[in-house]
């Protein structure tokens, strides 16, 4: 099964230890999972990531690199109390597109969710990439035709990111964070980092299922 060696997100290394994440020379574990802080541009997001046991990096326009390198030990949970990241998110304009794509890459296809999201999105898909998932989200048919149309190809969107307590991490992240609310994931909660956080892309804080 594919895993997830590393992220490269266009933020700032400063913006991330200013919300509570313990930053190391640009870089900071969540989980087993590197996350480089390269500064690119503002509103860059994710740029790329890179995959263990991939057998095509060719994943329908998502940035990536194979990576041999062992997996990690989880790391302890930052001072915000944020354990690992729990699911990236990515869009496409062509979504049995991407799926089969990432599928004939080797990436684990759970399950298609068949019911509108909250935003608008027709359907999701998601692939474990051992504990973490990606999510990926159809566009909806109008915005796909106001941008040009399906042969665009996917791009990354935002992180949803595990913690150990919410409450407590809305808190250390105060006033970035939203009054946490419950998820669509049944026995969670979400919240989400308002653009105060000074985040280039969208990001999510998740609680663990009850009683887990």
């Amino acid at each position: 099964m594919p895993t997830i060696d590393q992220i490269t997100i266009a933020d700032e290394p400063s913006v991330w230890t200013a919300l509570g994440f313990d930053v190391r020379d640009s870089e900071c574990q969540l989980g087993t999972v590197t996350v480089e802080l390269s500064g690119e541009r503002r509103d860059a997001g994710v740029v790329g990531w890179s995959l263990r046991d991939v057998s095509d990096t060719d994943l329908d326009g998502l940035p990536t690199a194979s990576s041999l390198r062992a997996p990690r030990t989880p790391a302890l949970a930052h001072p915000n109390h944020v354990v690992a990241i729990d699911h990236v998110v990515a869009i496409s304009p062509a979504f049995d597109r991407s799926v089969a794509t990432l599928q004939a890459a080797g990436l684990d296809l759970r399950r298609v969710r068949e019911e509108p999201t909250p935003a608008g999105a027709p359907r999701q898909a998601f692939f474990r990439l051992g504990r973490e998932i990606l999510e990926l989200v159809e566009e909806p048919a109008d915005v796909v035709e106001q941008n040009g149309g399906s042969g665009r190809p996917a791009r990354f969107w935002g992180l949803a990111l595990l913690v150990e307590d919410l409450d407590a991490t809305v808190a250390a992240m105060a006033p970035h964070a939203a009054p946490p609310r419950a998820a669509v994931q049944p026995g969670r909660r979400i919240s989400t980092l308002g653009r105060s956080a000074g985040l280039s892309m969208p990001v999510a804080l998740m609680s663990r299922e009850e009683g887990r």
